[in-house]
């Protein structure tokens, strides 16, 4: 040890645990702690493969002990990425009023299959997404000043395409709304 305060070798004084979260017990035992441990974190919110395995990397797993304890989340329904897909795309589309282009980039970044990720953006409703567009363009339009409409039309479709939203379908909003 070279005497600094963050070893995670040195107990934490409270508690007499490692500090860092990680699990001082024989190996087996640690091994079913650390299981508990993921399926509380994956109970509490809707997680991906790759943020539980993440987690349990930080609470000292070794790569095999990592893939055992995924497998036995996966098969006892902690861990799943179609359902952890539909509830990502449900929520920043209604709240975030996120466009499907930037939830699809995000679940990309989470590591999902490309299958789960357009069962996600399934969720979705067409006609929803047409409306929320519309939506996002009249309110951004009634803080803009409408004397140059050219400038008005590029802020609000900026604006939308930064949400996520196609171009193609944000400039037809912003084309109708300020004919």
């Amino acid at each position: 040890m070279d005497g600094n305060d963050y070893d995670t070798e040195r107990p934490d004084k409270r508690s007499g645990r490692p500090k860092g979260g990680k699990i001082d017990l024989p190996r087996p035992d640690y091994i079913k702690q650390a299981k508990e441990k993921a399926a509380s974190y994956c109970a509490y919110q809707e997680r991906t493969q790759q943020e539980v395995r993440d987690k349990l990397y930080a609470l000292g797993l070794h790569q095999e002990e990592v893939e055992e304890v995924l497998t036995e989340l996966i098969l006892d329904n902690f861990i799943n990425e179609e359902r952890f897909a539909k509830s990502f795309a449900r929520g920043k589309f209604n709240f975030n009023k996120w466009g499907r282009l930037k939830i699809r980039q995000t679940l990309k970044l989470k590591r999902l299959s490309d299958r789960c990720i357009e069962e996600g953006l399934n969720e979705i409703d067409d006609a929803d997404y047409h409306q929320m567009i519309e939506t996002l363009a009249e309110k951004k339009m009634t803080i803009l000043d409408r004397s140059d409409v050219w400038a008005t039309k590029n802020k609000t479709a900026r604006y939308l395409i930064g949400k996520g939203f196609e171009a193609e379908l944000v400039w037809n909003v912003v084309n109708d709304k300020l004919a």
